[in-house]
């Protein structure tokens, strides 16, 4: 009998794989756009996983050549201001400016200095066309058609982000500090995972949990848990809180000749002292690369058999 569940699987994960493999060089740049675009890290981050959804899902609709790098982009940019639309944030016009267009902007500038800035001076489609010309390279005719404008609104609008960059007193933004107290739920799951309990972890998920490893699998319930993602037991590694970009979250630490490094990322929600949603960032290169400059500690690269970054 054919195994209908090995049909949709087997092809949809190769898909996945193939896909993978065609973004490899593009990957880090779009997280960067992503997270400067949203003002945050982990929005950044929610932006990037859905933004790689929705390319793997929609590319059927595709007849025709396609530019991945631009496809992407595209992607981010739209789904990122469909989202500022929901929330009716101002998404901005973009216009010409009075006497044509001015194709060459050459007049220095720390743009390095101006990215953490660009989501609170700027409206969305003011921020996503600067970072698109000025930092990734995008010609004006390629961001036009992403933001759906003229070449001449992409001139006039590179050269008012300057402008107002310029005169503008870019201070350090001060680092958010996470008040949130150390939850005993959390204290019990750390317990746990450093003694390597599993059954000591599965107290304390509600049975109808979802269990998320981003961009690579989702269990939905308590067994699905049990017989899937923790049926091997739990990794002999230490995991520890840390304050991440502003949110309390676990990182867990592998041990290795140089030191440790970080395994995976992890955060729970928690409701009537049952974990009901748990996320783990183990798949996830450019946050963890990000997460690994931002606190000092090197990213483990062989995650044999799972994932091998060395290369």
């Amino acid at each position: 009998m054919i195994d209908k569940k090995n049909e949709l699987y087997e092809p949809s994960r190769e898909l996945h794989q193939k896909f993978n493999t065609l973004i490899e060089d593009i990957g880090e740049g779009l997280w960067k756009y992503c997270r400067y675009l949203t003002g945050s890290p982990w929005d950044g981050e929610d932006l990037y996983q859905e933004t790689m959804l929705k390319a793997l899902g929609g590319l059927y609709q595709r007849w025709h050549p396609t530019n991945l790098k631009s496809y992407l982009y595209r992607i981010a940019t739209n789904t990122w201001i469909d989202q500022c639309r929901k929330r009716k944030k101002e998404i901005g016009r973009l216009t010409e400016l009075d006497g044509g267009i001015v194709e060459e902007i050459s007049d220095h500038f720390d743009i390095e200095e101006a990215l953490e800035h660009l989501f609170y001076l700027f409206t969305p489609r003011q921020t996503a066309v600067f970072l698109l010309m000025e930092v990734f390279q995008f010609t004006a005719d390629e961001v036009a058609g992403i933001v759906k404008t003229t070449p001449g609104a992409i001139y006039a609008t590179t050269r008012r982000v300057r402008d107002k960059l310029k005169r503008t007193e870019l201070a350090p933004l001060k680092a958010h500090e996470n008040s949130k107290k150390n939850h005993k739920i959390i204290q019990a799951y750390l317990k746990a995972f450093n003694q390597g309990d599993v059954e000591g972890i599965l107290r304390l998920i509600s049975d109808h949990a979802q269990y998320e490893a981003s961009l690579g699998f989702l269990e939905v319930t308590k067994e699905e848990i049990r017989n899937g993602s923790l049926q091997y037991g739990l990794p002999l590694y230490k995991a520890q809180e840390f304050t991440l970009w502003g949110k309390q979250v676990i990182i867990v630490l592998a041990d290795s000749e140089g030191g440790p490094l970080i395994h995976d990322i992890q955060y729970q929600e928690i409701e009537n002292d049952q974990i009901v949603y748990h996320r783990s960032y183990f798949f996830r290169k450019e946050l963890i690369f990000a997460a690994s400059k931002e606190l000092g500690i090197p990213p483990q690269l062989d995650k044999h058999p799972f994932l091998n970054w060395l290369h």
